[in-house]
């Protein structure tokens, strides 16, 4: 089991997340809670606030991309092999609706054979709380086996 894994388990969403975030200070402008954390998925709840709102009063779509890397990233981490290393490499991503709402994002990498290196595709979907998809990203981690 991966130490991210492990961590996740023991301290809890919440306390997670926010290690989580003083690893990586950038995340924490959204507020985000890792709320599921397995091989293979992820789930991260963002807080609808004015912070991360732009001029049409919905979540801005860099907020967007930070929640979608967070999911994706984290996922990732924890499907990949224990001496694996990764990387984001690039990212695709679609606007489908305003979300204004809290929002979820869900990353699924349930499709991905974590054995194998190089690139691999991560897909992450964005819901905002009435269930509809407001946003989609397709994340290349570049995955260097130990």
């Amino acid at each position: 089991m991966s130490q991210f894994l492990e961590l996740f388990n023991s301290a809890g969403p919440a306390a997670f997340s926010k290690m989580a975030c003083q690893m990586a200070p950038y995340f924490s402008t959204i507020n985000p809670e890792i709320s599921e954390l397995s091989p293979g998925h992820a789930v991260v709840l963002v807080p609808f606030r004015k912070e991360i709102t732009n001029h049409l009063a919905s979540v801005h779509a860099i907020a967007l991309c930070n929640a979608a890397e967070l999911a994706g990233g984290v996922m990732t981490d924890v499907s990949i092999p224990a001496a694996a290393k990764w990387i984001p490499k690039g990212m695709t991503v679609e606007y489908l609706a305003k979300a204004k709402s809290d929002i979820r994002a869900v990353a699924d990498g349930s499709a991905i054979d974590w054995t194998s290196g190089g690139d691999q595709v991560v897909p992450v979907d964005i819901f905002d709380e009435g269930g509809v998809k407001v946003f989609t990203a397709r994340i290349t981690m570049n995955v260097k086996l130990g």
